[in-house]
Order: structure tokens, then sequence, then C-alpha cells
């Protein structure tokens, strides 16, 4: 079995999938941070495609950078200067070839996430 990468983010909020938010997914090796790709959630808070496929997974840490503070103004959440959650971080470590879900449970002033199944 080959690993692989998926997300599903929802917004706690209003009690539905975050439609529209911007994931990028980083390579970790050291010090050095390597964009490998950007995608946006669909309707249903999931991206259209695994996240890192089975043909391009490989063992080692990543990050996943949630672009909440865009999301969060695109749905008209009331603005503050600066927003509290913009960009969330989410480093982990992948160290088996299977699948790896992590979900990210958002709403404006705080987030949650595990490693789902």
């Amino acid at each position: 079995m080959s690993g692989y990468l998926t997300t599903h983010v929802l917004d706690t909020a209003r009690g539905c999938p975050a439609e529209g938010l911007k994931i990028d997914l980083y390579k970790i090796i050291g010090e050095t941070r390597t964009l490998l790709k950007s995608v946006v959630t669909n309707d249903d808070g999931r991206t259209d495609a695994q996240i890192l496929p089975e043909g391009e997974f490989e063992i080692g840490t990543y990050e996943l950078v949630f672009h909440a503070g865009d999301y969060l103004d695109r749905i008209g959440t009331p603005p503050e200067t600066p927003r509290f959650l913009d960009l969330i971080p989410l480093r982990f470590g992948m160290s088996e070839a299977q699948h790896y879900h992590v979900p990210l449970l958002l709403s404006p002033f705080s987030y949650s996430t595990y490693r789902g199944s």
C-alpha cells in the first residue's frame, strides 16, 4: 500500500464545510521549506483530489498552511486588524506509507486538528 494525504476543513462557527479555503502544502527538510502545491477546498470542504497522491508520497515532514484569514474575510466575518487567525500552519510527520488525513476545525478565534482516518 502506498501513502497519501487528504484534508477536510469544517467551519465550526457556521456549522458547514469551509468552501473556497486555500491550502498550501510544503515539504520540510531540515531548515528548508519547499512549496509542493496550492489547492482550494470544494463545496464539501475537501480538495477535489488527494493533496499528496500515492505517486508523489514520501515519508517525511510536511506542513499544511491554511489561509483562514482570506476565507474569513470572504464569508463576511467582521474584520479585525490584525485578524486573530490568518495563516494556520500545521507541521506534521508521515512515518509510514499509509493514508494520512489532517482535518481542520475552524472558527474565527480557534481551530483544532487531529490525525483522522
